[in-house]
């Protein structure tokens, strides 16, 4: 190994890890410049070695068991691209650092997980973890958090985090087609995989948010505290219905810090205001908003997932290890993380959207108001359509603000109405 080439082992060969190579071997040259040393792959790793990625392999080592690259003198670093919060690829990451080998991963899910006990190993040997490629593909939102914005308390870390779940949402409103429909275009497009659980119920989102949190709040990551809604129940009706009142459903992941210090983390679909910048990132982008004391607001929008974007943000990485970047992963020493105190149902207070089916029978209007008003709910809107004695009609309210315990009570109380067909769909109004 000569002294002017920084070596890698990378592990994972599908969308990413080939976007990877192609990368560094299309601007080889123009990364060594900028890096200080030329950067080159010397050994790979993947469970189907005779599949055909369309990228030329043959110069690289073939390794059967990833977790070897973590004692090979001969690599400066490892990158960890297979995906999964367990199994092999925490195996190796937890190898590597502890066996003082540099860490570069676009795993979300394994850092929201792991991310703390990770992160102390980083610290504990001083061995770089890095993930920007984990959270909004090519938007270096990790960079900004961790430096560009590090002389502001933030206030607020949200936005659009997950591209399927955008573009399913996008085509519902610009086609009027039902959910179901458009899935299955976005998996023949490639926008949604053959088992779209992780987009579409949201856990995909809630694990880069949970990253954002800890990089924005100086929390530890905390996956399982979050609450998690996906787009599911989210019908044509809801996207004409959210037009009419002035605005458009998007899948946001929100993290906020309350007056109290409590700090509020969700992803569910919102109302957002149509004249808000968010509203107007369709399709399979992401957006974040980084809201801060000193700064202010600043919008971060680009492709949030795909080869290209993915695998440029695992290069940036790489780059700034050879140049010595040796940061804390999570902004500050994990020793100074602290646990966060979750706002619950109690302390949100927002306006609320509600769409109901019921029976077209008189009273019903009567009855839902009457439990709204014993919750402390004030209705802010109304739309009614048709009238179908035969069939359940929509009513659909927008509210003041009200508290999210009060909402969640008023729903249950209003499922129970013997005029009301289903659960009714709720959803947030955000103003932020």
């Amino acid at each position: 190994m000569t002294a002017d080439t920084f070596r890698i082992g990378l592990a994972g060969l599908g969308t990413v890890g080939v976007g990877v190579i192609k990368i560094l071997q299309t601007h080889a040259d123009m990364i060594a410049a900028r890096a200080g040393r030329k950067i080159e792959v010397l050994a790979i790793s993947a469970r189907d070695q005779g599949r055909d990625r369309g990228v030329d392999l043959s110069a690289y080592e073939w390794t059967e068991n990833p977790e070897r690259m973590a004692g090979d003198p001969r690599l400066d670093a490892v990158v960890e691209v297979m995906g999964g919060s367990d199994g092999p690829a925490l195996s190796l990451v937890e190898t590597a650092l502890k066996a003082r080998k540099p860490v570069v991963t676009a795993n979300k899910a394994l850092i929201a997980t792991h991310g703390v006990r990770l992160a102390g190993l980083s610290d504990q040997t001083g061995t770089p973890l890095k993930f920007e490629a984990a959270v909004a593909g090519g938007i270096p939102v990790i960079k900004a958090l961790r430096e560009s914005f590090a002389g502001n308390r933030l206030n607020a870390v949200y936005g659009i985090l997950n591209g399927t779940c955008n573009y399913i949402l996008t085509e519902m409103r610009r086609t009027g087609r039902n959910f179901l429909d458009v899935l299955e275009e976005a998996q023949a497009k490639g926008y949604a995989e053959a088992d779209p659980t992780f987009d579409i119920d949201g856990i995909d989102a809630a694990h880069k948010l949970s990253i954002l949190t800890a990089l924005g709040f100086g929390v530890k990551p905390d996956f399982p505290a979050m609450k998690i809604a996906g787009i599911r129940h989210v019908s044509a009706g809801d996207i004409d219905h959210a037009a009419e009142l002035g605005y458009r459903i998007k899948l946001l992941g929100v993290a906020r810090r309350l007056d109290d210090g409590k700090i509020v983390q969700s992803v569910e679909p919102c109302l957002v205001p149509e004249g808000h910048p968010l509203a107007a990132v369709d399709d399979v982008f992401n957006a974040v908003f980084v809201d801060g004391d000193f700064m202010g607001k600043e919008m971060l929008v680009g492709r949030g997932a795909g080869e290209g974007p993915t695998a440029s943000a695992v290069v940036a990485d790489l780059i700034d290890l050879v140049r010595g970047d040796r940061g804390p992963s999570f902004g500050v020493p994990v020793d100074d993380l602290v646990t966060a105190t979750w706002a619950g149902p109690a302390d949100i207070i927002s306006g609320f959207y509600l769409h109901l089916n019921v029976l077209d029978k008189p009273g019903v209007l009567a009855a839902v108001s009457a439990i709204l008003r014993d919750y402390n709910v004030s209705v802010e809107a109304m739309i009614q359509r048709g009238r179908n004695p035969d069939q359940p009609v929509s009513i659909v309210l927008t509210t003041h603000e009200a508290r999210q315990a009060d909402i969640d009570g008023a729903c249950a109380e209003i499922a129970k109405l013997p005029q009301v067909t289903g659960s009714p769909c709720v959803m947030k109004l955000i103003e932020i």
